[in-house]
């Protein structure tokens, strides 16, 4: 294993976009690259925990292989359940029979995992460090629940929601965590700016009663998005962030069912991350630990 010391991993939500991600992923666990801590958003949090389990291709075939079940994803899930995404199918049924996850093995790996969440009634992230994936599950779900579109989570009487609603790309987290080098994956081209949010009124009808913070934090987070990805180029030109992102932009939803068009933006993914994998060397330098586990010479 080649495991980077005071290294992070930030990776971006997106829904499918996350399909990019899961093809960078999946070019580290064939080069064996591993990360100090790993941070996830939404989307980006359910492809780490295929990563960290290293099972290849698992984070792209558990986002398409039931795409035409309406207990995976459908509007009638939806109306039925509160959640688009069905949350048996997701996260009982799937991981537990229909495409075993390995705990073990993400017991074993050193990486920090961190699920990113947005707790409903600070309107604030909060990242919480999931040891054992069992119970981080209930984290890695309320990470990717979207407004609208899913029910609120509860966990230890607390509402969470989707962490991409107050901490889109947390660079800044990871460097608090003591990493001086971050590897940032992003599901949109280096062109985009995110514009306001076209659902308010209907956020505001759901949850200005009960989350009025939460609803504040939506309203503007297309301008924390935005400066976020200032920080982020500057930190890039600084040298102390890589970033890896689709080259031009992507013409794919959040819920998109084109099995194909989700297949060639892994493979986008994956070929990216291959063509910047002289660079990535370079900026990660000799890594802590080697295919043994002992530490390396540099």
């Amino acid at each position: 294993m080649n495991w980077y010391s005071k290294t992070g991993l930030v990776l971006e939500g997106g829904g499918m976009r996350g399909a990019f991600t899961a093809g960078v992923l999946d070019f580290f666990l064939d080069k064996d690259i591993f990360f100090h801590t790993c941070i996830g958003v939404s989307a980006g949090a359910c492809h780490a925990c295929s990563y960290l389990s290293k099972q290849r291709r698992r984070g792209f075939e558990t986002n398409t292989d039931y795409l035409d079940d309406e207990n995976y994803c459908s509007f009638k899930s939806l109306v039925k359940t509160g959640d688009m995404f069905g949350v048996d199918m997701c996260y009982r049924k799937i991981p537990e029979e229909l495409n075993p996850y390995d705990y073990e093995a993400y017991d074993k790996n050193p990486t920090d995992f961190y699920a990113v969440v947005t707790n409903c009634h600070t309107g604030k992230a909060e990242y919480k460090k999931l040891d054992d994936m069992h119970k981080g599950i209930h984290y890695v779900r309320a990470s990717s629940s979207l407004p609208l579109l899913s029910r609120t989570v509860w966990i230890k009487n607390k509402p969470y929601l989707d962490g991409g609603v107050s901490d889109s790309i947390p660079v800044r987290k990871s460097q608090e965590l003591g990493n001086e080098k971050t590897v940032v994956v992003l599901t949109r081209d280096r062109s985009y700016r995110k514009g306001p949010n076209k659902a308010m009124p209907l956020i505001r009808l759901r949850y200005q009663k009960e989350f009025p913070k939460l609803v504040e934090r939506m309203k503007d987070r297309h301008i924390r998005y935005n400066e976020t990805l200032d920080y982020l180029y500057q930190e890039e030109e600084k040298g102390n962030v890589f970033i890896i992102c689709p080259e031009k932009p992507v013409e794919i939803g959040r819920v998109e069912k084109d099995r194909e068009k989700l297949e060639a933006l892994y493979q986008e993914g994956y070929r990216t991350a291959e063509k910047e994998y002289e660079k990535l060397q370079e900026f990660l330098g000799s890594p802590e630990m080697s295919e043994e586990g002992n530490s390396s010479p540099g």
